[in-house]
């Protein structure tokens, strides 16, 4: 029986502001889903806050890099600590987000360990670097490049923390749920990243998917996987509160077998939970039903 550690990693500090003198509400997340009782219903054991830095990005400008980027690298290592310590007391920490750059700190926590993979849930793959700013723009907001800094590509203050980039493997990364035509599509797959698109989840079965995606995810190749949830995996019809809003993604349903197989496999190790923004979800119903995706992935 796995035991679960519900924690807060309430970070904003990897996405741009909505709006000219405003921050973007994904710090509220936490707090909205464990308003849905979501400690409670997990049976997790308590495992507190880790308090982000504060959102300011100065005088930055396009082209200075990422934004906050030594915030961003004091709270990753930061959360490694917390996230490293659950891991290594055989523990199966729930993170609640926050903005996707807080997968950093589980990257680098897993990294400390030893090898391990991820199995990212996600509308989009969150791949922009230096190498593809013609694609996707330049860089900036870590929320959009978290899986390219976890694979090593970017800036060496975010990618080789402790000396220890990459922290995961090209090789050890499943992607479930991008949009079909993502641009990133062809670079991902030359570098050897799995990757499961809403029309290939729709076509074989959600189930079938996850289970072959777990092949090579098991020792002595890794040690184990974590999962990697982004709320807007959903379509923006059931899942309208999330910054970036892109038609034609998961139904509720297909996510929920999605996780099932995922959370049910022995060899996961942790979850953590993204980019929900209760400032758009007023009647809180969008809230609601991603606690009950959650909740119900490890009832």
């Amino acid at each position: 029986m796995r035991t679960l550690v519900l924690l807060d990693a309430p970070s904003n500090l990897g996405l741009r502001p909505p709006a000219p003198g405003t921050v973007p509400g994904v710090y509220k997340l936490a707090g909205a889903l464990r308003e849905q009782g979501l400690l409670h219903r997990l049976g997790a054991r308590e495992g507190g806050v880790v308090v982000p830095p504060r959102y300011d990005r100065g005088d930055w400008r396009e082209g200075d890099g990422v934004f906050h980027a030594a915030a961003l690298a004091r709270y990753t290592v930061t959360l490694a600590d917390r996230i490293e310590k659950h891991l290594r007391a055989g523990e199966f920490p729930v993170v609640l987000g926050g903005d996707c750059s807080i997968q950093l700190g589980a990257a680098l926590a897993m990294r400390r360990i030893g090898r391990y993979g991820l199995a990212a849930i996600d509308g989009s793959a969150d791949f922009r670097h230096p190498g593809n700013e013609a694609v996707n723009g330049p860089v900036g907001a870590a929320a959009g490049e978290e899986l390219a800094l976890a694979t090593g590509r970017g800036q060496s203050d975010l990618t080789g923390l402790e000396g220890l980039g990459p922290y995961l493997r090209d090789e050890d990364v499943r992607l479930f749920g991008l949009r079909d035509g993502d641009a990133d599509l062809p670079e991902l797959r030359g570098a050897g990243i799995t990757t499961a698109t809403v029309g290939d989840i729709r076509a074989h079965g959600a189930g079938t998917v996850a289970r072959a995606a777990l092949e090579g995810l098991h020792p002595p190749a890794t040690a184990g996987f974590w999962i990697h949830l982004d709320a807007d995996v959903l379509d923006p019809s059931v899942m309208p509160a999330v910054d970036s809003q892109e038609p034609g993604g998961l139904r509720p349903g297909e996510l929920a077998a999605l996780l099932a197989v995922l959370v049910g496999s022995p060899r996961c190790v942790g979850l953590n939970v993204t980019v929900y923004d209760p400032d758009l979800d007023p009647d809180g119903s969008a809230g609601a039903l991603l606690a009950d995706l959650v909740a119900d992935a490890f009832a």
